[in-house]
């Protein structure tokens, strides 16, 4: 399915700044080579090429450049030659022209989901002592994979749920996804035995995978360059908070009123929520809300021959074939570009050692400093304080990072901009082990090991808010897939890694364990080096076509 939101020709950039125009567009590379069989109108989001005045006073260019990326162009109706597209640059249906509190609004409402999701991920680990005594259980290995199998659900589920949203919008895969996580919910609370426990969170992850898939599309869709820094901070709360936040609930109520309610409780809020996005969201996908006005208006002025902006070539393509090529672009992502692939990995490794981390803190602080159920999950604090720190400083300072940088490149962004700063925060991930490490095998008191957890959130949520602000702007039209292509792979070893940690743990004890992790975290530390220095490299020499 061709795509007609490319990025602009070197002449016609050139043409636009000389016009005073600028602004963004799919900075994919798959479609910067490429040209559509027919004209079709350029005045649409030009990509991150920046204009900045060279007559401007030294004190004005940061405001310049601010000016510049906020600037967009998008592909505007034109029924002489049969194209569809917005009725004007303000036109009041482009989600990019929504309200700030609209955007924000709906942005809110993905967020909350994005965080009840992975709350359920680990909400269950600190209860799963009473499933072991309630469906008579006794293999370890089996009550382990029953938590870890929710990951395996969020691994399979973007591979299906990314492309299916580019097809047929955001608005309804997310509200599908949303309820068939709640329904599956309801299975876990009833489950008779464990076979059908797993059975039900495998298929409640798939669900859940929903929000954490859609939430990178809808910031691409809502938000211009200089405001994605904040808007993914502010939606990556979810995926970074929540597995913190669950085990310290889950303690509590798995100790006080059962281990069903672990997932009634779940149920409840994520049906909430769900209610609320189904009232209160708005589809936000460019192409899919093009494709409906050009079907509109083709039935009112009987033009057969209207086309989409978005899809020049849409009805040269059957819906069969239209999901082949949507269903297979996650993964052609991972084959065909080796910086996705790269990134992917690397994020895979820092969520294993989060996983890795959490299978210790259990039976630490319940067998060693004897903490009840409820209070053990007290002890994931020290993990989140450090996810709110990286958030905050993320936040208040990537898009101003990002309007420098681009200034001190002659007005050019580059999406790789947002990778420096990965260098600073991957140092603090190796502290935490030794730290850690050290002070639990030594019977430090209680909280210098919870103290110590910090610096790996800190440096967790510095690395991933990058990577993430980075797929968004690399691959704007296809950002969901991009997305997709990162949360299944790094989904998939946190559903398996933590199954080798009670091995490894007992064979070399919690100091040297964690030192071995707190190691290969150190081994880690040079490769965001790498994504800035050689991503931009990397990223033009592999394009890939995620059209057909």
């Amino acid at each position: 399915m061709a795509s007609a939101n490319r990025d602009l020709s070197e002449k016609t950039i050139a043409e636009s700044v000389a016009s005073g125009h600028s602004g963004e567009s799919n900075i994919s590379d798959n479609n910067s080579k490429k040209e559509t069989d027919e004209p079709v109108d350029t005045r649409q989001r030009s990509s991150v090429e920046v204009a900045v005045d060279a007559t401007a006073d030294t004190g004005d260019v940061e405001a310049n450049v601010q000016r510049s990326i906020t600037t967009k162009q998008f592909p505007v109706t034109d029924l002489d030659r049969g194209i569809v597209g917005w009725d004007s640059q303000d036109d009041p249906e482009n989600p990019q022209n929504f309200a700030m509190s609209r955007k924000w609004g709906l942005l809110a409402l993905m967020s909350a989901i994005t965080f009840v999701s992975p709350l359920a991920s680990s909400m269950f680990s600190p209860a799963v002592s009473y499933v072991a005594i309630d469906l008579h259980v006794t293999n370890e290995t089996v009550l382990s994979f029953s938590v870890s199998i929710f990951l395996l659900g969020y691994a399979v589920g973007p591979l299906v749920l990314a492309p299916l949203s580019e097809i047929y919008g955001r608005r309804i895969v997310l509200s599908c996804a949303n309820w068939f996580f709640v329904v599956w919910q309801i299975g876990c609370a009833l489950a008779p035995n464990i076979e059908t426990l797993i059975i039900s969170r495998l298929f409640a992850g798939m669900g859940g995978a929903g929000c954490l898939t859609l939430g990178a599309g809808l910031i691409a869709d809502l938000f211009p360059i200089e405001q994605r820094g904040m808007a993914t901070a502010l939606w990556s709360c979810g995926p970074l908070i929540g597995p913190v936040a669950g085990p310290i609930a889950g303690g509590f109520i798995g100790e006080t009123i059962g281990w069903r309610w672990v997932f009634w409780v779940v149920m409840i809020a994520s049906g909430v929520v769900s209610f609320g996005i189904e009232i209160l969201n708005r589809e936000t996908y460019a192409a899919v809300l093009i494709r409906r006005k050009t079907a509109r208006l083709s039935k009112e002025l009987g033009r057969s021959d209207l086309r989409s902006a978005y899809e020049p070539n849409l009805e040269r393509v059957s819906v069969t074939s239209a999901m082949k090529v949507g269903l297979k672009r996650p993964i052609l992502l991972l084959v065909k570009s080796p910086i996705v692939l790269l990134l992917a990995l690397y994020m895979a490794v820092v969520y294993g050692l989060l996983y890795l981390f959490f299978t210790t803190i259990p039976s630490v602080f319940e067998n060693q400093y004897g903490f009840s159920t409820g209070l053990s999950g007290l002890a994931y604090l020290g993990i989140g304080l450090g996810f709110i720190a990286g958030l905050v400083l993320y936040g208040m300072t990537n898009d101003r990072v990002v309007l420098k940088l681009t200034q001190r490149n002659g007005g050019k962004y580059e999406p790789e901009m947002r990778l420096p700063a990965m260098i600073i925060f991957a140092c603090f991930l190796p502290i935490s082990f030794f730290w850690y490490g050290w002070t639990v095998d030594k019977d430090v008191h209680w909280i210098v090991p919870i103290i110590g957890m910090m610096p790996f959130g800190l440096g967790m949520m510095g690395v991933y808010l990058p990577i993430s602000t980075y797929i968004i702007d690399s691959y704007q039209n296809y950002a969901a897939s991009a997305n997709a292509s990162l949360t299944a792979t790094r989904s998939l070893v946190g559903a398996v890694l933590p199954l080798a940690g009670p091995k490894l743990f007992s064979s070399l004890g919690l100091g040297w364990g964690n030192s071995l992790l707190g190691f290969i975290a150190l081994a880690f530390v040079p490769v965001p080096i790498g994504f800035s220095r050689y991503g931009q490299r990397i990223r033009e020499r592999f394009p890939v076509n995620l059209d057909s």
